[in-house]
């Protein structure tokens, strides 16, 4: 049996303390990042593999069911107003379809034929990179979509929760993070969960860093879609050149983002504002 599978090594949960749960789940949400941390060698190689595919203007997609799918489309939605990269260069696909974002699609993740076809509506090609994302390692539905992707010369990795599981048999690149039993038996939308998310956000954020979308340790690419990140973008423009925040402001909204209102200025052509 699979570890995340495996019996809680609590008990009795109906009969603890708001208190004693809480701090009983903290206790094991503890343990989340030092298993992270073990599989940080195999996230490198998955880096470094989504880091030339992007380069050479490929995609990475994400393909997974139930929670582990939500985080892949959660991650995929993020990347664009995060980093200023174009919709479709991160896309997150899951069993089910978008319905399944919200509802669960009985039986979906166990068409292992269905991956593929749902890729095939993108064009998925050999320039690109499929992601598998499962904590129990043995969903079906990833498993039949990374075997598709190898058999055409698509590189493929996965993140999983389990060690020597079908899914990282399946991928070029996996990545293993195992997080042991669930607080509640079976439930791994808690720690395998957050480990996945943990390890989503070191693969595209170190990815997208080595494609130049951040600046020092600014986002100097983010979408200016609500007022918070105006304002945001305002300071880090006024930060940069050292001019006051009228200015600065005007720069941003004739430039667009904080990286093109830099420039102009330092070009000379920001004085014009």
């Amino acid at each position: 049996m699979s570890t995340t599978e495996s019996t809680s090594n609590y008990d009795g949960l109906e009969q603890m303390s708001v208190h004693e749960l809480l701090v009983n789940i903290n206790r094991e949400d503890k343990t989340v990042p030092l298993a992270v941390e073990k599989a940080i060698p195999q996230l490198e190689a998955l880096v470094n593999a989504t880091v030339e595919r992007l380069n050479q203007g490929g995609r990475l997609f994400y393909i997974g069911a139930g929670t582990s799918g939500r985080l892949g489309v959660v991650d995929a939605s993020e990347c664009p107003p995060t980093y200023g990269v174009p919709h479709g260069m991160v896309v997150g696909i899951m069993a089910g379809g978008d319905a399944a974002i919200r509802k669960a699609v009985e039986f979906a993740e166990d068409d292992e034929q269905q991956a593929w076809k749902d890729l095939q509506e993108h064009n998925i090609s050999d320039k690109d990179i499929v992601v598998g994302i499962a904590a129990s390692g043995r969903t079906p539905y990833v498993i039949g979509g990374l075997n598709a992707c190898r058999e055409r010369g698509i590189a493929t990795g996965c993140v999983v929760c389990n060690a020597d599981s079908a899914v990282a048999a399946a991928a070029e690149f996996p990545v293993e993070v195992v997080t042991g039993p669930e607080f509640v038996t079976g439930s791994t939308r808690m720690k395998a969960g957050t480990a996945q998310k943990l390890a989503l956000n070191m693969l595209t954020t170190s990815t997208m860093i080595k494609l130049g979308r951040v600046k020092g340790n600014k986002m100097v690419d983010m979408q200016l879609s609500n007022l918070k990140l105006v304002d945001r973008g305002t300071r880090m423009v006024m930060e940069e050149l050292n001019i006051g925040r009228a200015e600065a402001g005007a720069l941003l909204k004739k430039y667009g983002s904080v990286r093109a209102a830099v420039e102009a200025y330092r070009n000379g052509n920001g004085h014009q504002v």
